[in-house]
Parts: structure tokens; sequence; C-alpha cells
């Protein structure tokens, strides 16, 4: 499978320019895109079990250990799973327009500070196919549209789940080419993507150490990422911090 570097930036720009259309729209839209996406997750369950099987088989024949196998596989369970997941995010409250403060100042100026999207969201992550469906549905809940790249070794359920995606928003009221899942899995876009500061709002790394170090050291738009672990230590006002 082969993908010209301007190809990569074609879906990029694609998503960028859905954004702005995304960002608009209506809670309902975006919830009815969720649900098609679930209820499409249930219907086609034995395409993307197949599609996940030739994965499956290529990683033994390449000598994966079973953890990253187990990770790699997809079961009607977690189909099932995922479906359920992308339900949820439909039912949670729409987070853009909220208000998350506001003030009068004396002159009696009002301000507040209201979410709004990112825009342009890109994921660079590892063997778990169902991330792809994760990272969508949250971006599609946020009006923000996503980027997607996932690791080689699940190529052919990555595939088949931006299938199932795009036929979602085709028929929904959301822009068709607001969740681009990126096929080839030639490290070099992951360089290219990481450069595209000018159409890539934010990215994400989700995967080992050396994907995350990578990432932040080269990216050229800001990063969100977590260490080895997401591990916080509070220590209270009133303590003696050399102490604690």
């Amino acid at each position: 499978m082969t993908t010209t570097l301007s190809r990569v930036r074609e879906q990029a720009e694609a998503a960028r320019a859905a954004s702005r259309r995304l960002g608009v729209a209506s809670t309902d839209a975006k919830n009815d895109a969720l649900e098609r996406v679930a209820a499409l997750l249930l219907e086609r369950e034995d395409a993307i079990l197949a599609e996940n099987e030739k994965d499956l088989v290529a990683g033994r024949e390449a000598g994966l250990d079973d953890y990253f196998v187990e990770r790699l596989t997809l079961t009607p369970a977690r189909i099932a799973g995922m479906a359920a997941d992308t339900r949820h995010i439909a039912s949670l409250p729409d987070p853009v327009g909220e208000t998350i403060d506001a003030r009068t100042l004396p002159n009696g100026l009002q301000i507040s500070r209201k979410r709004v999207p990112l825009g342009v969201v890109a994921c660079i992550y590892e063997s778990r196919p169902n991330v792809t469906i994760d990272i969508a549905t949250l971006c599609l809940k946020s009006g923000n549209a996503a980027v997607l790249r996932g690791g080689k070794e699940a190529v052919h359920s990555n595939a088949v789940l931006g299938d199932l995606l795009r036929d979602a928003l085709d028929g929904s009221e959301l822009p068709t080419e607001a969740a681009q899942v990126i096929r080839d899995p030639d490290r070099a876009h992951i360089d290219e993507l990481l450069r595209m500061h000018d159409v890539i709002d934010l990215m994400v790394p989700r995967g080992g150490a050396g994907l995350i170090s990578y990432v932040r050291e080269t990216a050229t738009m800001p990063v969100v990422a977590h260490g080895e672990a997401v591990s916080h230590t509070y220590v209270d006002a009133e303590a003696d911090l050399a102490m604690a």
C-alpha cells in the first residue's frame, strides 16, 4: 500500500475544511452521527472481525508476542463495548458553548469564558484499533475534526473502521470529511503530520515512551501527552512543603 505524502496533507486539509462546519454543528446533529457510528459497529461486526483477523495473522507471522496480539484483537464483546461507549458519549452534555467562568467588572463590563472547539485534532497511536473509534467519537462530540494515524499492525482494522466512520458521517448532517484515517503505515507520514502546524491545531500521541518522546520533540504544534503514567501528588496548602 502506498500513499503519497501529498495525499496525507490532502486528508488533513479536508479535515480542516470540515472543522469549520463541525464547530458550529448542533448537539442533535452530533449525537445523531454518533448513534449512526454505534449502529454501524454492530451491523458490520462480521466485516470488522474479518479485517481484524488479517491483522492478527500478520502479527503472529511477524512474531508479535501474545500480549501485543491480545491488544490488537477485536471480539464481538469488544465491538459491542465500542458501540456502548459511543452511545455513552452521545448521551453526555455538549461541551461546546458551555460557560466556565463569568464576572462583571466594576465598570459594568461583563466578561465570560466559553468552551469552543480547537479545530483539528490529530492522534498518532499504536496497536489498539478501538482507539480509532474512541478518538473519532470524542472529537466529533466536542466539535473537532480528527486525523488518525494508527499503528501498522492494525492497518486492516483501522481501514474498515475508517470506512465505517465515513459512512456514518455521510448519512448525517455532519461533514463527511470530519474523521480522516491515514491508511498507509509508512512512518514518513508521522513526520509529515508533525510538521503540519498550519493545518493541525493539537497533536495527541498515545502509545509507548518512545512514541511520546518523539512526538514531543518533533511536533510543530501543541501536544497533549501523558508520560509513563498519569499520576499526581497533591500537597495541602497548609502543609510543610519540605516535609511533604
